[in-house]
This record gives C-alpha cells, structure tokens and sequence, in this order.
C-alpha cells in the first residue's frame, strides 16, 4: 500500500513537471449545441461534447463548467458541470467515495472515465431561470484541471457563441401618401361685435367703439385681398342675437343686423362681386350663452345659470323670465352686461383658393404661412431636403401643427419623430390626435419604442377594435416579444 500511494505521488510531480499549461479544452468538439427558453421560463441548454480527441493525463481531472455569461459580462449563472477523469484520477476518486471521505464531485451532472484513444460523447441537458439579462448573452465553457491531491493545473476557457438573440419586432407603421388637394379650399372665421342704437340695425362706424371693429374687419380682408396667392370665392354673414327680448324678435333682430352688415361690407370692399356675399341668421345664442357663463366661476348661481340654459328647451322666452327671476338680481344684470353683448354679433366666414406651390416656393411657404400649403405639398418640400434630415422632420411637425386633426400629416410627422429617435415625442403628439386606426396603431408603435409594452398593447387592441388590419399583426408581434422577455 505505500509503494503505491509512492508511486502514485511520484506521477503527480511527474505530471507537474511534464504539462504547465493544460489545453484540453481545444480537444473536445462542442457539437448540436442549442439553447432556448421554454414555456417555463427556463432556458434549456443543451450540446454533444465529443471526446475523442482528447488525450487527458491519468492524474488529472478535468472539470467542465458551463456558464451563460451576459454580454456586458456583468452577470452569469453557472450550469451543473462534467467532469472528465484520467484513469488514476478517476481511481482515487471512486476509492475516496467509497471510503466514505469528502466527494470532490458533488452537484456533478456525471463523471466520465476518459478512455483516450477511443471515441467518447456526451449528450448535455441542463437548465436555468430565465433571466432578461441574459438575452444577447453567450455560452461560455470553462475547464479547470486539478491533479494529485486536487491541485490546480491551470484552466481555460471556451466561447461557443452568443445566446438567446435580442427580439426586436418590426412592427407595421406605413407612411401614408397624401392625397392630392386638387382645390385648395380654405376659410378664415371673424367676429364682427359692432354696437347699436337700441332697435337699430344701422350699422354707424362712429357709434361707440365700432370704429376699432370695423379697422379690424377692413384688416381681415385686406390679407385675403393683397395676397396674389389668394382668390376669394365667398364671404358668410351669420347673425346671432342676445336673449334678452321675445325669441320671435330676436330672430328678426339678427336678420335685420345680419343683412344690414352684408350691405355694408358691400359697399366697403366693392372689389368683391356682390354675387359672393351669402347671408344667415341664428336669433338667439344660446350655445353661446352657456359658454360664456363656463367661464364665469364667480357669477352667483352658476350651476343654477346653466341649469336653465340646459333645460331651455323650445320654450327660450320662459327660460329668459327664470333668468330675470334669479336673487339677486346682480345675477341677471351680470347677464346683460358681461354676458349677453359677446354673444350678440355678426360672424363673417371668407372663403379663399389657394394656388399650388411649387418645391422651391413651398420651402419659403411653410416657413410663415404652412396652412396655405397642402399635406401633399408640405410632403414634398420635406422629401425635398432628404429623408430622415432634420428639416424633413421639421417640415412634417409644421404639417401636423397646421393640420392637428389630418390622419395623414399626424401619421407621418409621427413616423419620422419615431425613427429620429424621438418616440416620446411622437407619442405626446399622437396622445393628442383623433382616436384614428392608423393613428393609435402609431401610438402603440411609439409606446413600445419607449419599452411601454402595456400601453402598446392597449393602443393596438384599441387600433384593431377600430378595423386597422396592421394593429392586429403588431399585438401579436408584442405578446411573443413580452412572453420572450418574461422571467
């Protein structure tokens, strides 16, 4: 027994002597390698270490660790290793196991007696909890070799390649071709609050302060009138009344005023045929009215005041006797002199032709008047400097600022926001657009960007409820991207 134990020494000096720095790692072929997360949520590892070319010293010990390593190489799990023995080893092992003394093996998935010179394999299966962390990560083997007396002789390590590919879905997010604006139809809306003698409908320029009111109305068509890009093809008189007074005179009282204000546009601005001018009367405002009174927090009885303005119903007259009614009376006169004069007014609408513009024109255009372009012409100045530059990009958010409720502009303002890197951004905007399926399916595009995988998935079911094809496609695209991801 101590010749043997002698001898057995002896080779480990022997071994020391003969072989400083192990290498066996580039003699075992790693083969079939696969890893994969399964239902589970534990990534599944397995692979073929084949053996046969490796030539292991008798005294040595070979110990295979498998490791998913992250790819910052910040955090790692280590899997159940192999080990590989010579023969001497593997018998001092067995003899240490069977007497009972400390196993130098423990957590080991399986111990194999190296036969060199014959042809060996191993067939790996191991698992971990999945763990984001380890997406794009890679699968490291490492070997650490121990000799007489568990000894270290050095260790190595082998990179099989990365794991678990990063997922990024494409989701469908179209570029929207403008439509064509064959006539480029566009109106401007004026209020015209000129005063009255009492039962008058004669509109005098002198008479309190309509001579600052009818400046303003002067103005307001002198920038249709000069402008050469601009034709008008109609002028809107709308008369609206106050409800003070009998519903039935009220009406008439804005027709009177109405007509009389069409009159004196006529002959203030002769430069437009008469046959334009188009007249309308409303009577008594009383949307107008409620408005008003919203903005009005401290008038006494607010809620009250509204309450008889919603009930109203067909009856205005009686409505305006419980108006009259309320205490205190500071209530109605508030009316009459706060309220009841913004509502009584003329409103003027001009309708105007826009020309076309071409590129070079659009590009000064937009830069002071982009509500006289159309989408497809602000389209095209934005091609004009480039896709994805920064004035394209400027050139389309001036596009969806001019036309808030367009689907098309807001669309791909939003798109090109998304692709700058500036999902955020697009995703305020769109927050903010018409509940359009193209539109919401942008959001959840915008949302899941910005890793808002909930909200995402919200905006899409919300665009495929709404009948957008491509929002169906992307909320399955976003549940297996969430599955792939979930610890």
């Amino acid at each position: 027994m101590k010749k043997q134990i002698l001898s057995f020494a002896v080779m480990c000096a022997l071994g020391g002597t003969l072989r400083a720095q192990t290498t066996y790692l580039s003699e075992i072929s790693i083969d079939n390698r696969r890893i994969e997360k399964n239902a589970a949520r534990q990534v599944e590892v397995s692979f073929e270490a084949d053996l046969s070319g490796l030539d292991i010293k008798r005294q040595h010990s070979l110990q295979l660790v498998p490791v998913i390593v992250s790819a910052d190489r910040a955090q790692e799990a280590a899997l159940p290793p192999i080990v590989v023995n010579g023969k001497v080893r593997d018998r001092v092992q067995n003899r240490q196991e069977a007497l009972g003394n400390d196993n130098p093996n423990a957590g080991v998935q399986a111990v194999i007696r190296r036969k060199n010179g014959t042809e060996q394999a191993y067939s790996y299966r191991a698992s971990a909890p999945f763990k984001q962390w380890m997406i794009g990560g890679e699968l490291e083997i490492r070997g650490y070799v121990t000799g007489c007396a568990q000894c270290d002789e050095g260790h190595e390590t082998n990179y099989t390649g990365e794991i678990l590919p990063p997922m990024t879905p494409a989701y469908a997010r179209p570029f929207m071709e403008p439509k064509e604006e064959t006539v480029k139809r566009r109106t401007e809306t004026k209020a015209a609050r000129l005063q009255f003698r009492q039962d008058s409908h004669t509109i005098d320029p002198e008479y309190k302060d309509n001579r600052s009111e009818t400046d303003s109305i002067r103005r307001s068509f002198a920038v249709v009138e000069d402008n050469k890009d601009l034709t008008i093809t109609g002028v809107f008189v709308t008369g609206y009344a106050s409800p003070e007074g009998s519903f039935d005179y009220n009406m008439a009282l804005s027709e009177r005023r109405a007509k009389a204000f069409a009159r004196y546009l006529e002959k203030e601005l002769q430069e437009i045929p008469a046959g334009l001018y188009h007249v309308a009367w409303k009577g008594e405002d009383w949307d107008g009215t409620r408005k008003v009174v919203e903005q009005m927090p401290k008038l006494l009885k607010q809620r009250e005041v509204l309450a008889i303005i919603d009930r109203s119903g067909s009856d205005k007259d009686a409505a305006e006797e419980e108006l009259k009614a309320l205490v205190p009376h500071d209530i109605y006169r508030r009316l009459l002199n706060e309220v009841y004069p913004v509502v009584r007014r003329n409103e003027y609408r001009i309708e105007y032709d826009v020309r076309q513009f071409t590129v070079e024109e659009g590009r000064e255009m937009i830069k002071t008047r982009p509500d006289l372009m159309s989408v497809g012409e602000i389209q095209r100045v934005a091609d004009s400097y480039g896709h994805g530059t920064p004035q394209y990009i400027d050139c389309l958010l001036a596009g969806a600022r001019t036309y808030p409720a367009d689907v098309t502009a807001v669309n791909n303002a939003a798109l090109a926001l998304i692709e700058a890197g500036r999902a955020e951004e697009a995703a305020r905007m769109l927050e903010k657009a018409p509940h359009d399926g193209a539109l919401l399916n942008m959001l959840g595009a915008a949302y899941a960007e910005t890793g808002q995988t909930e909200r995402a998935g919200e905006a899409f079911a919300r665009a495929a409820e709404a009948g957008y094809a491509p929002a169906k496609d992307n909320l399955k695209l976003l549940q297996q991207y969430t599955e792939y991801m979930a610890e």
